[in-house]
């Protein structure tokens, strides 16, 4: 049974950090590409960004730039996601997905259905 499982979101105060963990148990993890989502109430899911099996990076959305970077443990079948400098409008769930084509982020990576196995999201709270 596949289990992917977010954690390390909260409550925060603008300008602070969070790092974020997903840890996928039950498939390969390095046979997977794996990006971080991200859904603010009202609004549709935001692809943040993919890393391949092999650490290649998609670009992140410029409203995250420079303040998020995310990355990957083989070894321990766990994906990050750091966050600086957070912003209220930040305030979202965060969501991990395991997915892509054959390990790889394709052009269309930030369309859903790329994505094989979801995690239940975690929540991240930026005060002002």
């Amino acid at each position: 049974q596949v289990q992917v499982v977010e954690s390390g979101g909260g409550l925060v105060q603008t300008g602070g950090s969070l790092r974020l963990s997903c840890t996928a148990s039950g498939l390969t993890f390095d046979d997977y590409a794996m990006a971080w989502f991200r859904q603010a109430p009202g609004k549709e899911r935001e692809g943040l960004s993919c890393i391949s099996r092999e650490g290649g990076i998609t670009s992140f959305p410029d409203s995250v730039k420079g303040r998020f970077s995310i990355s990957r443990d083989n070894a321990k079948n766990t994906l990050y996601l750091q966050m600086n400098s957070l912003k209220p409008e930040d305030t979202a769930m965060y969501y991990c997905a395991a997915g892509g084509t054959h390990g790889y982020c394709s052009d269309s990576w930030r369309r859903t259905e790329r994505y094989k196995y979801w995690g239940q999201g975690t929540q991240v709270t930026v005060s002002s």
